[in-house]
């Protein structure tokens, strides 16, 4: 049957602390043997274009917050094993793209994509869940996927060079505790949600454990840009 048509609501969600903080993809990836994927030769994800919108701008690249709703079927049957639209409400997802946040053959699969564009796509088990499977997601080993995507929105991705610039206002390539502590203030603000003072030290506190890799009290660009951009 069709799926009714749900005008994707119109929210900051990609926004605010996801900048910093990202949330996971209910699909993420599976975690990875030392070495990444050995892809099975020849094996790749073929994609169908199934709308193409007049306006095809901005394509989506590596490091963008993507916001789509998208359908997943087991080849071998067509039997439904994940849908968007019954999940979080109802709600599209909103994803990083090309860092490993959802399987390696979606991260592929919604490259140069844009708003409004619709595809299906093949995805070899190798680029999914291969041979261990995913029992808690329903999907046999050695499976097959297909989806069905809808693309709504392009953004600039949370540690893109733009986000980052904005976060160091006095432009000298690092970020320091004030600087975020200023910027959470900013975000908290936005958000308009009552929290207690503690937590933003709580959260300060967290984003420097897990960025400032050298310890000396600032985020430097290379430190805070963990997809690897290259204009930074």
């Amino acid at each position: 049957g069709t799926v009714p048509r749900r005008r994707p609501p119109r929210s900051d969600m990609g926004r605010g602390l996801t900048l910093l903080l990202l949330p996971l993809a209910l699909l993420a990836a599976p975690a990875q043997a030392e070495g990444g994927t050995a892809t099975a030769a020849g094996e790749e994800v073929k994609i169908e274009v199934l709308h193409l919108p007049e306006v095809c701008s901005p394509k989506s690249k590596k490091g963008d917050l993507l916001n789509a709703h998208y359908d997943g079927f087991l080849a071998r049957d067509g039997s439904k094993f994940y849908c968007s639209r019954t999940q979080n409400e109802g709600h599209p997802k909103w994803f990083v793209l090309g860092v490993g946040q959802v399987i390696k053959g979606l991260d592929i699969a919604m490259m140069n994509m844009c708003p409004g564009e619709k595809r299906k796509v093949i995805i070899p088990p190798s680029l999914a869940y291969g041979q261990q499977g995913y029992a808690q997601g329903k999907i046999p080993p050695n499976a097959t996927l297909i989806f069905e995507i809808e693309l709504y929105a392009v953004n600039k991705g949370p540690r893109s060079v733009e986000a980052f610039n904005q976060i160091d206002k006095d432009s000298d390539k690092k970020l320091s505790e004030l600087e975020i502590s200023q910027y959470l203030k900013e975000e908290f603000a936005r958000d308009g949600k009552k929290r207690h003072p503690s937590v933003h030290d709580e959260i300060l506190a967290d984003i420097f454990k897990k960025n400032d890799h050298d310890g000396d009290g600032f985020i430097s660009a290379k430190e805070y840009n963990v997809y690897q951009h290259d204009e930074l």
